[in-house]
């Protein structure tokens, strides 16, 4: 089969439905410099603008920075930047099957190699827009001289950016750019703004400058909502390649559901002119129910479940949701306790119909979402996604949660690090080591070394650094997670999970 490539497109021949670029596509102009190389990106923002480009609607291209020596680069030098796009799931009832080469990337630069080129980049007077996702604990004040080659931190290469343009076009209000962040975090544009000017200051960049930070440029608050697990495995990939009639390196599946909502004025929707593409491009002047619904529901839900279906055995969302323990205990913690304990005035009309769309996008058999990728940074994903929740959920009903100590509980047995690799920790599940990919994985080896999971328990809960509260506090909880935690260690996980729901223990034994 022929690789894909611009060159080879006229030749490839699919034995399946494709949509495919025309040339123009590859004559727009560099719109869009973008912070990160990850299937998210790729199978959201990216899609979405290829969509629009196609309709002749926004008419842009992107440049792609990529920040971290992890992952190659190489695959997308060999496929000019192109990627399938392998979109599968049930939407109104109907089976969706969709292949894209999406061909809105146009070059893809290492901010440590080509530095000056992406300066270059940022002088432009095509460029308009800045896109970035660079995880959870990317968007972070990092003092430091952002006229390194390049600046360490994301917003320092931000900085450096709009510092770059500042300087070309003269202070030139006309030339501040749209930055949106799609980072996991609540008020992602906010905070990144706050780091910005933090950063200016501290650099004693000049005072035009900084008043030209903060007029000419918007920070957008934004929320996208798509599983993109990425890569299939290797029997996934090879029936999908067949399929196709070609080899795509960058081969990427996503759900069909999709959901980009950005906070913004009539500016921000004259200049990301994409949301006409497509109806579930939101640009609103609010959206905190688009956010909550989905941080405290799907993120807070996989957050609460990842440490439980992992260890149970599991190694997908799908598989998960096959079993009747571990589907009962999503469906119950998120509807029983998560909807009641959103911090957010939200319609239950609403947040109940958008759960049980949730539980259907778990449920779809061609999503292969890994629980080990969702546990990566896993303390700072249960401080935004869960401990808001918990703390509304006590306060609304005064009771103790009995499902969320149980994720909690599986969290801790998660992070009990049993071997180190350099600067990595790895835990084990049956013999078989995993990657324990956290901030805080030194921090608990260290508990789990000189501890008993009762005063491991203790410990954690009441570290205020971490949950920026005492949640041992909370009454019943401690005795809660210590009782499930001590259960799981001696009978099983997914024996703990399946004592709370009786007719499916009876069922299964």
């Amino acid at each position: 089969m022929n690789p894909l490539s611009i060159q080879s497109l006229p030749l490839l021949q699919p034995h399946t439905d494709v949509s495919m670029p025309t040339d123009q596509l590859f004559q727009l102009p560099e719109r869009v410099l973008q912070f990160g190389t990850g299937v998210l990106l790729r199978g959201l923002p990216d899609y979405l603008i290829d969509k629009a480009n196609r309709q002749g609607i926004f008419n842009g291209r992107i440049v792609v920075v990529k920040s971290t020596d992890g992952g190659d680069m190489s695959a997308f030098a060999r496929q000019d930047n192109l990627y399938t796009l392998c979109i599968r799931g049930v939407e109104n009832k109907k089976l969706v099957e969709e292949n894209v080469v999406c061909s809105a990337i146009s070059r893809v630069l290492s901010a440590k190699q080509q530095w000056d080129e992406i300066l270059r980049v940022a002088v432009s007077p095509d460029l308009q827009i800045v896109i970035s996702n660079t995880t959870e604990v990317g968007i972070q004040f990092v003092q430091e001289d952002i006229r390194q080659s390049p600046p360490e931190s994301f917003p320092g290469k931000l900085l450096a950016v709009l510092y770059a343009r500042y300087q070309a076009f003269k202070g030139d209000p006309a030339k501040g750019l749209v930055i949106v962040p799609t980072e996991l975090i609540p008020n992602n544009g906010t905070k990144l703004a706050a780091i910005l000017l933090e950063l200016a200051h501290q650099n004693k960049l000049e005072v035009p400058f900084i008043e030209w930070l903060t007029k000419a440029n918007t920070c957008c608050n934004s929320l996208v909502d798509r599983i993109v697990p990425g890569r299939p495995d290797s029997a996934t990939y090879q029936a999908i390649s067949d399929q196709l009639g070609y080899q795509d390196e960058l081969l990427t599946i996503s759900e069909v559901y999709r959901l980009w909502a950005i906070e913004g004025d009539e500016h921000v929707q004259e200049i990301l002119s994409f949301h006409q593409a497509d109806e579930n491009i939101f640009i609103r002047p609010n959206i905190d129910q688009f956010r909550e619904l989905k941080l405290r529901l799907l993120n807070g839900t996989h957050t609460l479940s990842c440490g439980l279906a992992y260890l149970s055995g599991f190694e997908t969302v799908r598989e998960a949701m096959d079993d009747e323990v571990m589907s009962a205990f999503v469906s119950s913690v998120m509807l029983a306790e998560l909807i009641p304990g959103i911090p957010y005035t939200v319609d239950e009309k609403i947040a109940q119909r958008f759960g049980f769309h949730v539980l259907d996008r778990f449920r779809n058999p061609f999503i292969e979402h890994r629980w080990i990728a969702i546990t990566m940074q896993y303390s700072a994903k249960m401080q935004m996604r869960n401990i808001p929740t918990l703390l509304h959920y006590y306060k609304q009903l005064h009771v103790t949660p009995r499902y969320i100590p149980l994720g909690f509980a599986a969290y801790l047995l998660f992070m009990r690090a049993t071997s180190q690799q350099g600067d990595v920790w790895y835990g084990e599940r049956e013999g078989v080591t995993y990657p324990i990919q956290d901030a805080q994985a030194g921090y608990f080896a260290d508990l789990w070394a000189r501890l008993t999971p009762r005063e491991l328990t203790n410990e954690v809960l009441q570290n205020t650094t971490l949950w920026d509260n005492d949640l041992s506090l909370l009454p019943g909880f401690a005795d809660a997670v210590a009782g499930y935690l001590a259960q799981m260690i001696e009978n099983g996980v997914l024996a703990t999970v399946a004592t709370h729901f009786d007719h499916i223990e009876a069922v299964t034994k």
